[in-house]
């Protein structure tokens, strides 16, 4: 399995020990990647264990249908398709979930996936290659307050309006057809840079995340991974940035709470409603040694909550 090991896996171990795996338990990864996370599950599973893999990305699954081991199955689909993919294999009930959210190393450094800044290439920001628009095909055709919008809410960037405004007044000249292009034109219209952050990254960001509906598929999924679990499972969910991150806290949060009675009730502790989720530790972060082995986990925030035994 060593081809699925060829980049850094972000709280590898971490992640792995919060899902407490059981040597006979049914576990998903809903985000393989190149198969970091799901190699060390897969150790930690006797025979009649099963692990089922998701990712949308072709290059991902092409390493995961490699694999020859009867207790794994890789299955060519975003995670937003959990339910219809346990139901196809019969899977009603799981020990486990992990989601390990945001584009992988390999991804970023494929230049021709059009994911990075840093070299010059076509346009695509696809997650799945094999269907969908590309980010070029949509920056020819959206509307200029959309583009806007969406740059501000996905990408929180200061100047979306300015931005917007130039791709817009781009393409009528030439079509923006790659990476350096979008570039050039956010770099004229940001006009305070962070230090050592390109000003193209908020923008990359939020067009890569539009396109390819991140943040709706993960709050589509999140009650699904509830209804699936055992009870004892555990759901662990690694974020990127921000925004990702402030959908699993909040949900988490009201997973534990259950529902909400009207303030000062008088109802003893034990009568208390308890939530279908428990909350299990605090949020973790890469550690110093991490992070300086692989900068790209400073960002990662890693969460993870088990379901009760309330229906």
């Amino acid at each position: 399995m060593s081809g699925g090991l060829a980049h850094t896996t972000v709280l590898l171990n971490e992640a792995v020990e919060a899902l407490a795996i059981k040597p006979d338990g049914v576990y998903v990864d809903g985000t393989f990647g190149r198969g970091g996370h799901s190699a060390q599950m897969l150790e930690r599973l006797g025979s009649n264990g099963r692990l089922i893999a998701l990712d949308k990305d072709p290059a991902a699954v092409a390493i995961g249908k490699t694999w020859r081991d009867a207790r794994f199955h890789m299955v060519h689909r975003g995670f937003a398709k959990l339910a219809e993919v346990l139901s196809e294999l019969g899977v009603t009930k799981v020990d486990g979930i992990l989601l390990d959210l945001g584009v992988s190393s390999p991804q970023l450094d494929d230049a021709a996936r059009g994911f990075s800044f840093r070299f010059d290439a076509p346009l695509d920001m696809r997650m799945d290659t094999s269907s969908g628009m590309t980010a070029a095909q949509w920056l020819a055709t959206v509307d200029e307050n959309l583009l806007a919008e969406v740059i501000r809410d996905y990408g929180e960037e200061r100047f979306a309006k300015q931005i917007a405004r130039a791709v817009v007044a781009a393409r009528t000249i030439e079509p923006i057809h790659t990476t350096r292009q979008l570039v050039e034109l956010v770099g004229k219209a940001v006009r305070t840079r962070e230090p050592g952050q390109n000003p193209a990254t908020r923008t990359f960001q939020a067009i890569r995340i539009y396109l390819n509906g991140e943040l709706e598929e993960l709050a589509r999924v999140l009650p699904e991974c509830v209804t699936y679990m055992q009870t004892g499972g555990r759901l662990v969910v690694i974020s990127f940035h921000s925004l990702e991150d402030r959908i699993v806290k909040h949900f988490m949060r009201d997973m534990a709470e259950g529902d909400k009675l009207p303030r000062n009730v008088p109802i003893r502790a034990s009568e208390a409603l308890q939530g279908r989720l428990n909350l299990i530790g605090k949020a973790v972060r890469a550690g110093e040694s991490e992070l300086q082995a692989n900068p790209r986990a400073r960002s990662a925030v890693m969460r993870v909550a088990e379901r009760s035994n309330v229906a």
